[in-house]
């Protein structure tokens, strides 16, 4: 089973993805911020990360650099979900393991599962 550790701060939005996410059978873990999402990493041990740009407290950027440093997890696959992406190329991102960028403010339920799905066969 594939693990998705999603790091969103909405706990709203959070729980609707991981409620889409756990219905393909993805196993979710959330994590409200970047302190609580690098323990997770640890403990849980992602296939894949789902992670918002705009974190409370800690910016996401924060914690790619994290995952950079370290080569346990420098290779997880990263897919950036956020209301910025117009502000993101792909190319910039690739240093700091993204794969994907999602839009926020157009996306539907499922395009988490395809994104997933595209970066993790």
């Amino acid at each position: 089973m594939t693990k998705v550790l999603l790091v969103e701060d909405d706990a709203w939005l959070a729980e609707m993805e991981a409620g889409v996410l756990g219905k393909e059978g993805y196993e979710v873990q959330i994590a409200p911020h970047a302190l609580a999402a690098i323990d997770l990493v640890d403990s849980f041990t992602p296939d894949i990360i789902i992670l918002d740009v705009l974190l409370a407290g800690s910016t996401a950027f924060a914690f790619l650099n994290e995952l950079q440093s370290h080569s346990d997890t420098k290779e997880i696959p990263v897919v950036l979900c956020t209301n910025l992406a117009e502000q993101f190329s792909d190319t910039r991102l690739e240093e700091y393991g993204v794969k994907r960028v999602v839009d926020k403010s157009t996306m539907h339920p499922n395009d988490l599962v395809v994104a997933v799905k595209a970066v993790v066969s």
